[in-house]
Formats: C-alpha cells, sequence, structure tokens
C-alpha cells in the first residue's frame, strides 16, 4: 500500500541539527530544561536536582542527577524547527557524546563560570573537532560564587585552542549577576517575570559603555581578519552594520573560524532567550556543511551527494536501542531523499534488506508518529532488524557507505553470572541486548574460568548497566568486583611458520601459512592483512587463515587479554587439493599467530587514567603524596585564588574508590575528574 507525501513543514534553511554538550555538572541539561520551556515544547520548568528534568528521563538519571544517556527533543523558535540532543557529561558515557556529534551539525558547548574549561569539556571539543561540527559557548552559572566570564574565554584559547569572540558583555557577577550587553545591538537585556519569560531592553549601565564600546569594536576586528566582506570595509574605515555583523558571524561560525561566547545563568532563568537566538542566526542549516561523503561497497570510491530531500533516500544510524517491548529502536539522521513508512532500504554491510515499520519523532522518551523523515531530520526507525550503529541504509540501487565511528577501548570489566539456571538464558539476553545499543559495553568469556566478562568505560558505567539488568529485564544476577581491562602487545618483529597436519575420522588435514608481525606505534589499534601473490590460495581459504589471526588476537596470548598496537601479515601459504579445508586455514592461522607473539616480546599493557584534582592549597601536598603512592604521575599543577589544580597520569588499578579516598583526605573539599587518557606497558603485572 503507498503511502500518501507529506510536505515538509519547516523549510530546510529553518532546521537546526544541535547538540548541548559539557563537562559534568556544568549545566546542560538545565539549559536543554529552559529551552524546552522559552520555546513552548513544556509547560513547567524540570530540575535536574528535583528529578523531573525532561530530558533525564531514566530512573538511573533521575536518582543521581546526572544525564546518561544522550536524549533527543524537538522544538520550534522563530520559524525554525531545532532537533536537540542532551548529550551525557561523565567521561564514562562519552560514547553518546561521540554518536551524537557524528549527526549532529552544530553544537552548543556549556561551560560552568567557576570550573572554565574542564577535563571533559576538553574531550568533547576534540570530538566536536573531529566530526567538523561548529559551536557557540555559552558560558553559564554565572550567579556562581568565583564565577569569571573573561577566565573562561581565556581558557578557550588555551585549552582548547579556539578562537573565541565574546557577543556578551556580563552585567555583574556571583549575587550581582543581573544580566548581560549585547555587543551587536549594543543594549543591557534584563530577564524579569517569574521565570525569566520577560525580557527588558535598556541603555547600557554608564560603567560599562567604554567596556562594551571595546568588546563590540574587537568583534570587528577579529571579524576583519577572518571575513572577506567585513575586512573590506574595515580597510576602507566604514563600520558594518548589525545586519552585516551577523552575516559575517554566521559565516565564520559556520566555518569554525571562530566560537562566538554568551553569558547566563540558565537555573536563574537568565540568556537563555539569547541563545535560541544564536543557534538560528549563527548555527548552520543541514544543507549547508557542504556535501555529504562516503563511498561505494564495492569499489570503495569516494562518493558525495547534497542534503536534499530529492534523490535517492540515505540514512545514517547512530544509535540503536530496545525498548521495554523489546523492539529495536534505531534513531537515525536523514542525510538525503525521503523516508517512509513501509519502505525497504538496503543495509551495505549485512546485504540484507530492511523494512521501515514506524518512524517515530523522539521526545525524550515519548514520541510522535510521523509517516514520513526528510533531509536533515532526526528520527528513530522501528521495525529494523539487523543494523547496528555506524550502518547506512539506501536504495540497492543507489548504494552508499557513510563513515563509521570509532569508539574508546573498555577499561574496566567485572564478572557476571546468573543467580539460578532458569537466568541464564535471561541475562545472556539481556546482556546482548545491552551490548547492542552501547559499542562500548563489550560481552566476553574468560578462557581459564568460562565466566561471563562484561567491559566498560569505568565503575559507574557498569554499574549502570547492572542496575539496568535488574530493572528493566528483571535479571537476577552475582556480580563481581569490577578488575582492570589489560590488553597485550609485542615489542618487536617476528615471523612464524606453521604447518598443520591433522587427522580427523581418517581423512588427512593440511595446511600451511607463513606469518610475520612487527609492532605499531601505541594507539594504533591493529591491521591484518595477506600479502599474498595472486592463486596463492583461493579466497576461501585466504580469509579463513585472516580470521583464525583475527581470532587469536581477540583472546591473546600472554595472559588472555586482546592484542593491539601489531601489524600482522600473511606471507606465505600451501594448501593441498584435497586435504585442506577452512577449518584448516582457521586454525593454522590461529597458531601462526600465537608462536609468532611468543617470539616478539610479549608485553601487558594496563590503562592509564588523566587524574585532575582541584583541592584547597593545604592538602595539595597531601594530595600529590597519595597520587604518588598509587604509581601516578604529576604533569602539571596550577594555584588559583588559594586552591590548586593538580594534573597527573596513574594507572587505573590504583585508582578503585579514589574518590572516596580523596574526600577523607581532604575533609570533602577536594573534587577530581577522570578519564582515559592511553595504555602502556604495566610495571605491575597482575596475574589473572
Amino acid at each position: 500500500m503507498s503511502i500518501e507525501s507529506v510536505s515538509r513543514e519547516t523549510p530546510l534553511a529553518r532546521v537546526r541539527n544541535i547538540g548541548i554538550m559539557a563537562h559534568i555538572d556544568a549545566g546542560k541539561t538545565t539549559t536543554t530544561e529552559r529551552i524546552l520551556f522559552y520555546t513552548g515544547k513544556s509547560h513547567r520548568l524540570g530540575e535536574v536536582h528535583d528529578g523531573n528534568a525532561t530530558m533525564d528521563w531514566m530512573p538511573q538519571e533521575q536518582e543521581r542527577g546526572i544525564t546518561i544517556t544522550s536524549a533527543a527533543t524537538t522544538c520550534f523558535w522563530q520559524d525554525f524547527k531545532i532537533n536537540i540532543i542532551d548529550t551525557p557529561g561523565h567521561v564514562d558515557f562519552t560514547v553518546e557524546v561521540e554518536r551524537s556529534l557524528r549527526v549532529l551539525d552544530g553544537a552548543i558547548a556549556v561551560y560552568c563560570a567557576v570550573g572554565g574549561v574542564q577535563p571533559q569539556s576538553e574531550t568533547v571539543w576534540r570530538q566536536a573537532k573531529r566530526y567538523g561540527v561548529p559551536a557557540i559557548a555559552f558560558v553559564n552559572k554565572m550567579d556562581r560564587t568565583g564565577a569569571d566570564f573573561n577566565k573562561v574565554v581565556r581558557e578557550l584559547s588555551s585549552k582548547l585552542g579556539a578562537n573565541p569572540v565574546p557577543l556578551h558583555l556580563p552585567i555583574g557577577a556571583e549575587d550581582g549577576f543581573k544580566g548581560y550587553v549585547d555587543l551587536i545591538k549594543m543594549e543591557a537585556v534584563y530577564s524579569e517575570g517569574e521565570k525569566g519569560e520577560l525580557l527588558r531592553h535598556a541603555a547600557i549601565p554608564a560603567e560599562l559603555a567604554d567596556d562594551a564600546a571595546l568588546a563590540r569594536l574587537n568583534i570587528i576586528e577579529k571579524l576583519a581578519d577572518l571575513d572577506e566582506a567585513i575586512g573590506e570595509k574595515f580597510l576602507c574605515d566604514e563600520m558594518p552594520d548589525n545586519d552585516e555583523i551577523i552575516a559575517a558571524l554566521r559565516r565564520t561560525t559556520i566555518s569554525a573560524k571562530m566560537i562566538p561566547v554568551l553569558c547566563g545563568a540558565s537555573f536563574r532563568n537568565k540568556g537563555v532567550q539569547a541563545l535560541l537566538d544564536a543557534i538560528v542566526a549563527y548555527l548552520p542549516a543541514p544543507h549547508e556543511g557542504g556535501d555529504v561523503k562516503g563511498m561505494s561497497p564495492e569499489s570503495h570510491a569516494p562518493v558525495s551527494f547534497p542534503v536534499s530531500d530529492s534523490g535517492s533516500p540515505v540514512a545514517f544510524i547512530f544509535k540503536v536501542q530496545a525498548n521495554s517491548f523489546m523492539d529495536r529502536l534505531a534513531s537515525c539522521r536523514v542525510y538525503a531523499g525521503t523516508l517512509k513508512k513501509g519502505m525497504a532500504l538496503e543495509n551495505p554491510r549485512t546485504g540484507k534488506k530492511e523494512r521501515i515499520g514506524r518512524i517515530l519523532q523522539m521526545h525524550a522518551n515519548s514520541h510522535e508518529e510521523k509517516t514520513e523523515a526528510f533531509a536533515g531530520d532526526i528520527v528513530v526507525l522501528v521495525g529494523i532488524k539487523l543494523a547496528s550503529t555506524g550502518d547506512t541504509l539506501c536504495l540497492k540501487e543507489h548504494p552508499v557507505v557513510l563513515e563509521r565511528m570509532s569508539f574508546p577501548e573498555p577499561v574496566i570489566s567485572l564478572v557476571i553470572e546468573p543467580k539460578s539456571q532458569s537466568d541464564k538464558d535471561k541475562l545472556e539476553l539481556a546482556l546482548k541486548a545491552l551490548a547492542d545499543e552501547d559499542p562500548t559495553f563489550l560481552l566476553s568469556r574468560s578462557e581459564e574460568t568460562g565466566q561471563l566478562l562484561v567491559s566498560g568505560m569505568g565503575e559507574l558505567h557498569l554499574e549502570i548497566k547492572v542496575d539496568r539488568l535488574i530493572r528493566e529485564y528483571g535479571v537476577k544476577a552475582n556480580v563481581g568486583q569490577p578488575q582492570v581491562a589489560y590488553r597485550e602487545t609485542i615489542s618487536k618483529a617476528a615471523s612464524f611458520e606453521e604447518t598443520f597436519v591433522r587427522q580427523n575420522l581418517g581423512k588427512n588435514l593440511f595446511a600451511m601459512v607463513r606469518l610475520e608481525i612487527e609492532p605499531m606505534e601505541r594507539g594504533s589499534g591493529i591491521k591484518i592483512e595477506s600479502r599474498l601473490a595472486p592463486g596463492t590460495l583461493s579466497r576461501d581459504f585466504e580469509a579463513a587463515a585472516l580470521e583464525g589471526i583475527r581470532e587469536a588476537a581477540r583472546t591473546g596470548v600472554l595472559q588472555g587479554y586482546p592484542m593491539v598496537d601489531f601489524k600482522a601479515a600473511l606471507v606465505g601459504a600451501l594448501s593441498h587439493p584435497t586435504e585442506s579445508t577452512d577449518v584448516c586455514f582457521r586454525a593454522a592461522g590461529s597458531i601462526a599467530f600465537r608462536g609468532a607473539a611468543e617470539l616478539a616480546g610479549l608485553q601487558l599493557l594496563e590503562p592509564i587514567m588523566r587524574v585532575e584534582v582541584d583541592t584547597p592549597e593545604e592538602n595539595t601536598g597531601d594530595v600529590i603524596g597519595d597520587l604518588s603512592s598509587r604509581r601516578g604521575h604529576v604533569q602539571e599543577m596550577i594555584s588559583h585564588d588559594n586552591y590548586s589544580k593538580v594534573i597527573a597520569s596513574v594507572p587505573l588499578c590504583t585508582l578503585f574508590r579514589y574518590t572516596t579516598d580523596l574526600r577523607s583526605l581532604t575533609k570533602g573539599r577536594a573534587s577530581a575528574a577522570i578519564e582515559p587518557s592511553h595504555f602502556e606497558v604495566s610495571t605491575a603485572a597482575p596475574g589473572r
């Protein structure tokens, strides 16, 4: 049955796809709640601390007061359609930021006016830069004690390498924060009314007039250096008008040459309407980021196409999750064409067709049914059976594959087992569902004990997964203590030749492979390839040998941990016309890899964390001493207003319960941010 076409409600030029990103506790979700209120999407102000924030709908989020999963919604401002994804700030859930930024056209980077550019702020900035996502900075919590707008602006430059351009000048700070000077319109703006819904525009306070004039001139001078139209006016001693400044700011923001900086206090309902104005004024529409780049799934030749409703449909799946009814919900961004309910699309990775059962426009955990989705839309597809995160859906006649995402390696594991035999199948089914939706949550089995291991990005990450097993899936399980997810690598080049000769049920089996391996730089991953001359081996046998190498690398050689940072090449092989099989070559590849690895100087790698501690100066010595006792190396120490910031690299295995120990050490006055940094050779090799 054909479905009638529904015309696009909002022109593509008036669509904005944005994400809210920041360090934990910078005020992302509170800012999003105000956006929903002022745009009329919500009729109440949800508060994180009360556990009733619209976007934090999971019980685990409401109890902990943090965002755990990215939540999408859609609202309207000045006839612009704004698709918003509120992302987590905790480093354990960085995958949610990664996959959101992959499909967004712009971002709001929220910074705490007191904390400034914090560790996760740097992480999300690097992620946004990797995907070429332009951003606007919003300096939040200007009403907090210690708020310093200018310090945050300086850190945007010094820590992120950004080119910040303040468009606001704060009027007061801390308890005296009243509003801001709009440096484009050159007027003071104050939020009034019970919920800040009324804006009062007034003359700039006399004591700020000179500062405002200099700050506006700074905007024009920076634009003159970066924008040709403003540069020409500036050289002719002509001052651009407001419309020309706004147009130039839009061009330079979209090209990521600068980042506009605004200020406010979301919790006090100040500055959010200006943020909405900036979203529609300076961030790009879906088609303004240039053509979408992909490749042909067969020839791997580059393919590009414009973001448009016309042409062949192309959608990218950036998240897969199951609902309480175990339906698979595939969040996707439509890059071209129009998706229709009932349409069948092909997944080039699997070669299988996927039929769209329903199209949902999400608002946190509620939804609205749609019959069509247009280019630029972010929607959820129901009925997708086999596709996973990072897959492309397209027509078979016009195949294309968009760039997949890369995710960080898990750094921590724990043993999990069912409490009873009746829970066994339920546990494995639930774990597979959780792993399906989260690429950083991995399942494996210990070769020695046969126990089921789950691995993730941190203690909180695994704690949330276990909590969901109990609440959502009703699984009863015994959970072991967290343990570090080590890796294995090699230190030198080696080669090995394996001649696999066996007898099975009276039949001779034969396969011979020769393998060379060599180390790569730390963090390079793995590269497994064939250098066999054409015709040396059948394609099936060659593929089987390479798969055997991959299997051996996954299970490790030294202590059973996955192998990383190596290159392996199949350089020789022999087969027999009647005695060789796929199984033989898979086994030969596996044995050859293990043999080569044992000759190549096996090493154990442990995850190293970047630890940033803010502590009163009188506790600095104790903090540094404690970090040293954990095999930590202090890299930097910064003093500011009777507080010290200590930055160190510390092995993860020494950091369990660190935040609790730190509170005891400093009587609760210090705080720590911990994020994965890198893997390095372990100096305290554990048993397993």
